[in-house]
């Protein structure tokens, strides 16, 4: 199967500043997709370049086989910048309308195409509404609905939550798992709960360069990718259980997230009872603890340190 989105080599400068530097990944389409890195990291711009709306300084992107910006990738992908700006002057159902024209839409039809995205987000009640009498809620899903006109099969949605309630960010959350099926989404954002509640994968950018692109709960060092994982939460810390817990059976690595928090990485196919044993050595010692929870947390997969 040929890869929806292929990178080469893909570099971008703004004068002396290198935002990429030779970035080269595959993506096949599928479930939503994480794009995780700190600010300055390089995320904006590979969304800005992918999207068509700046130029590489060198290498190149293919999107469904085509070199981003050909005639053949317009209505297949569509684009949330993080601050998208709509005309105060215009109503939802004016805005929309006008932006599916761009695409290609007759008028009839753009109309049609607006009040199925409005419906898609759930604000038919406020087509007449203008953008200035929205909560900021409200307007982040209407940039979303524009992200989603003429059914791309692409989207690229930059931090899509942003500043949203827990409410807001559940609905919108829930209808990108919806749309899954159909879209394949990449998401860029700084929750990585929130990210981690909607991909399967994650890449992770930093200073311009890839560090990772991998599935969701596996470790980027390959000797550990076949490795389940246990997260252990104790009441206080204790210096002596690390070592202690590294020498249980079909135990392979043992991190320390913080002294009283530590991420346990097992052979789970040669010992399928390690819970039972950490509990049993945690009685032996007598060592309180507060939780195990099965896995680790997306934070922990990126950028917790090992610890051997």
């Amino acid at each position: 199967m040929s890869a929806m989105i292929e990178c080469i080599n893909l570099s971008k400068s703004y004068g002396n500043k290198k935002a990429l530097k030779n970035i080269n990944f595959e993506i096949q389409s599928g479930q939503p997709i994480a794009l995780v890195g700190p600010n300055g990291a390089g995320k904006s711009t590979l969304f800005g370049l992918l999207s068509g709306y700046m130029a590489a300084t060198s290498g190149e992107a293919r999107i469904f086989g085509h070199k981003v910006g050909s005639p053949e990738l317009i209505g297949r992908i569509g684009a949330l910048p993080q601050d998208a700006l709509f005309d105060p002057n215009l109503t939802l159902l004016q805005q929309l309308s006008y932006l599916a024209r761009l695409q290609g839409y007759s008028r009839s039809a753009s109309q049609k195409e607006a009040l199925r995205v409005l419906e898609l987000m759930q604000l038919t009640d406020v087509h007449k509404e203008k953008i200035t009498a929205l909560s900021h809620g409200m307007k982040k899903r209407v940039a979303i609905a524009q992200a989603l006109m003429g059914t791309p099969e692409l989207v690229l949605l930059d931090e899509p939550t942003a500043g949203l309630d827990p409410e807001n960010a559940r609905n919108i959350r829930q209808q990108i798992t919806e749309l899954a099926g159909e879209t394949t989404f990449i998401v860029s954002s700084h929750n990585l709960s929130e990210l981690e509640r909607m991909c399967s994968q994650v890449m992770h950018l930093e200073q311009g360069e890839l560090k990772a692109l991998q599935a969701i709960g596996m470790s980027d060092d390959k000797t550990l990718q076949s490795l389940d994982y246990l997260t252990l939460r104790l009441q206080q810390k204790d210096s002596e259980i690390h070592n202690k817990i590294k020498r249980l059976n079909s135990v392979q690595d043992v991190s320390i997230k913080h002294e009283d928090e530590f991420i346990i990485a097992y052979d789970r196919s040669s010992n399928i009872t390690l819970d039972q044993d950490l509990l049993k050595l945690l009685a032996a010692e007598s060592v309180a603890y507060r939780q195990i929870i099965q896995g680790q947390s997306l934070e922990d997969q990126l950028f917790m340190k090992t610890n051997n």
